[in-house]
């Protein structure tokens, strides 16, 4: 009898070996499906279909996504789920369930969907995990200390004085603010990121502003279409040939002013007349090739990581608060005349700086409530890996949590009329909130490592437009229609009109 034979017949324990491995695999899977599930049982969702769950019911528009979210937490109550093929993300909008999960220095990592930035930002700090998280997190927090902000509003105050002219042309007309703002805070990341005039305002057509503009979108589309996460799938699309152009346009940007920052760097490395006189226009890139020892610490990759993830999460976010902060003041002008008053009385004809700005009490309270009622960040999603009790609930490794802060920020306990724009509910006698009740730039371990430089651009280019304007909204509140993308968007932009003051 042949070898052949032996192992092919009927009786060859090989096959019966390999049969009950295969069964017993089979069957350890089960179980842990099993355990997975009954973990789950009490977490309430929409009817789900088999293998694919509610991705038909998320496939729809993206305006339809955010009212199923606040439709589905009205009839869930605090937690609850969709399934998304066999993966259950989690929707929490309580403090009581936020706490944990943002307190916990445990689950930090972001959620498998931040796997579409990588092509983009690599594992810079918005998408690296674990040890390399933690060591870029402590090289990159003396960026944004005081004393280098000081710096940064320097440019900020430059770029800002460009968008007030580009306004001008558009005074007394309803138009939308939004990419407006978009292009002055491109601007001002770029200046303050790179140390270069990127010139998007007066040129809407660079290319690179246009393949920030697509690749952002695209992302964003990948993040709600269930149908193109797989990267096979997506590559043969046509979004996915775009989205390589626009990467390569990108990376070949940042590539030759890395380059010739670097060029720099070496030949006056040691020179201080040089760095005394550049010192005064410091930006990120100078900083992270003094700390790059010559590639030992950081590469040319890394530097490119953390120049890409400062100018994708810093333009963006700026330009929709700062949008959403002049829609609300034009809903509501007594509060611009208030900032307007305070300013005149508190200031006077002093220049901004990074100290006297902190005195302007009733800007910041209008950013706040800004921010509480259009929260930068409306989902905040984290992959969980060990398991973590919410609101009596064991969640299981494996699934996605997600934070709603649009809901949160509406929560009538600490928010009473939550709908109506209040800033006084941010002046320093309003009522004080529990932690994790506001969070516009997250919260614990893993909050945005920029908020006081964004925050120090907002202030700065909102009372530059109030200085220079009055401003009125067009859409009332509930004519709005809310987009749920990286950012929270309307889904008919943000109309303004914009009128010269005497």
């Amino acid at each position: 009898m042949t070898i052949a034979a032996i192992l092919l017949g009927e009786e060859s324990w090989v096959t019966v070996f390999l049969t009950f491995c295969l069964l017993s695999l089979l069957l350890v899977q089960l179980v842990q499906r099993a355990i997975f599930l009954h973990a789950l049982r009490n977490v309430p969702y929409p009817t789900a279909l088999p293998l694919i769950g509610n991705a038909f019911q998320i496939s729809g528009s993206q305006e339809e996504f955010f009212q199923n979210l606040v439709k589905w937490s009205q009839k869930y109550g605090d937690i609850f789920l969709i399934w998304v093929g066999l993966r259950p993300f989690i929707f929490l909008y309580k403090v009581e369930a936020v706490q944990p999960l943002l307190s916990s220095s445990v689950h930090i990592d972001k959620s498998l969907e931040y796997e579409y930035l990588k092509p983009w930002l690599g594992t810079g700090l918005v998408t690296s995990n674990g040890e390399k998280w933690h060591f870029r997190r402590k090289l990159l927090t003396p960026s944004f200390h005081n004393s280098l902000l000081e710096i940064y509003l320097k440019n900020v105050k430059e770029e800002t004085n460009v968008l007030i002219s580009c306004l001008q042309k558009e005074a007394g007309k309803w138009f939308d603010v939004v990419p407006y703002a978009k292009r002055a805070t491109l601007d001002i990341i770029c200046d303050t990121a790179m140390g270069y005039k990127l010139n998007a305002q007066r040129n809407s057509k660079n290319e690179y502003v246009k393949a920030v503009d697509k690749i952002a979108s695209i992302v964003q589309m990948r993040f709600v279409n269930v149908w193109i996460s797989s990267d096979t799938i997506f590559k043969l699309t046509k979004a996915g040939k775009e989205h390589d152009h626009a990467i390569k346009v990108i990376q070949e940007f940042v590539d030759k002013v890395i380059a010739k920052k670097k060029t720099e760097w070496m030949h006056h490395k040691g020179d201080d007349n040089f760095n005394g006189s550049t010192k005064k226009r410091r930006a990120l890139l100078d900083l992270l090739l003094d700390v790059s020892n010559n590639g030992t610490i950081l590469s040319d990759e890394d530097i490119r990581e953390e120049v890409n993830t400062f100018m994708y999460a810093g333009h963006d976010t700026m330009a929709t608060s700062i949008s959403w902060t002049l829609y609300a003041l034009g809903r509501h002008p007594e509060y611009q005349e208030k900032i307007l008053n305070e300013y005149n009385d508190e200031l006077g004809m002093a220049e901004i700086t990074l100290e006297n700005v902190q005195k302007l009490t009733w800007l910041e309270a209008c950013i706040k409530e800004q921010w509480r009622m259009y929260p930068v960040a409306p989902l905040i999603a984290r992959h969980i890996y060990k398991p973590i009790e919410i609101m009596g609930n064991q969640i299981p490794p494996g699934s996605t949590a997600l934070i709603n802060s649009y809901l949160l920020h509406r929560d009538e306990r600490y928010f009473p009329d939550p709908h109506v724009y209040r800033p006084e509910r941010f002046l320093s006698d309003g009522p004080k909130l529990p932690p994790y009740a506001f969070i516009p730039f997250s919260a614990g371990s893993r909050n945005c490592i920029g908020w006081r430089f964004a925050t120090l651009v907002i202030k700065a280019v909102v009372l530059s437009v109030l200085k220079t304007f009055r401003v009125e909204a067009f859409d009332k509140e509930d004519q709005l229609r809310f987009i749920s993308e990286l950012v929270l968007v309307n889904a008919n932009g943000i109309r303004l009109k914009v009128i010269p003051r005497d």
